[in-house]
């Protein structure tokens, strides 16, 4: 690849071509199971905490509400998360069904898989140093507002 496309001076768009090129890594890995890292990642949150309201979740994953939705449409259409009433009138809730949680336990051992080839292709250390760094950026970054645009 041609290095001036690869180097860029904006830190927003280093980061998105690196976040695609990283994300396609792990949906090749996750093919098989039918879930996209996306996905896997959605699964993985509701079975770690538990029940959600979407904007709960959103915030754990750094999306907007309508974005979280869209992306839990077709998890929900496949059985795999029950959206329900929340805690009050004007929330959802949403729980891991069991075919969600088989799914996501036949897909961990691809996403490890995953993350060793990225560990193995960047260096262990390397790896863990980026995800620690981009955990502080994510977690000095102000937060989206609704209705606003990036």
């Amino acid at each position: 690849m041609d290095e001036k496309l690869t180097l860029t001076p904006c830190h927003c768009l280093a980061v998105r071509q690196a976040a695609r090129q990283v994300t396609q890594l792990y949906d090749r890995h996750l093919a098989p199971t039918g879930l996209r890292a996306t996905q896997f990642a959605l699964l993985s949150v509701l079975d770690r905490l538990g029940s959600l309201a979407v904007h709960e979740l959103a915030a754990h994953l750094v999306m907007d509400r309508t974005a979280t939705g869209r992306a839990l449409r077709p998890l929900e259409r496949d059985g795999l998360v029950r959206i329900g009433p929340g805690r009050d009138a004007r929330t959802r809730a949403l729980s891991l069904t069991p075919a969600g949680h088989d799914r996501l336990e036949g897909a961990r051992p691809l996403w490890e898989q995953a993350q060793s080839a990225f560990q193995a292709e960047y260096g262990e250390a390397e790896a863990d140093a980026l995800r620690r760094a981009l955990g502080r950026v994510v977690g000095r970054l102000p937060e989206p507002q609704e209705g606003r645009q990036a």
